[in-house]
C-alpha cells in the first residue's frame, strides 16, 4: 500500500516547486528567508515581486 501512496504524490508534485526566497530587513540588517510550494508556472511571477 505504501508503494501506491508514493507513486501518486510523485506523478501530481509535478506541478509544484519549493521556493526560498530572501530578504534584508531594514530595521534590523538581518536576512530573512521565506519558503512557500507553488505552482510551476507562477515560480517567476514570484521572485518578480519584492
Amino acid at each position: 500500500m505504501a508503494k501506491k501512496v508514493v507513486a501518486s504524490l510523485q506523478s501530481s508534485g509535478k506541478d509544484f516547486a519549493k521556493v526560498i526566497k530572501m530578504s534584508k530587513s531594514d530595521k534590523s540588517g538581518a536576512y530573512t528567508f521565506k519558503e512557500d510550494i507553488i505552482p510551476t508556472n507562477e515560480v517567476k511571477g514570484y521572485f518578480g515581486n519584492n
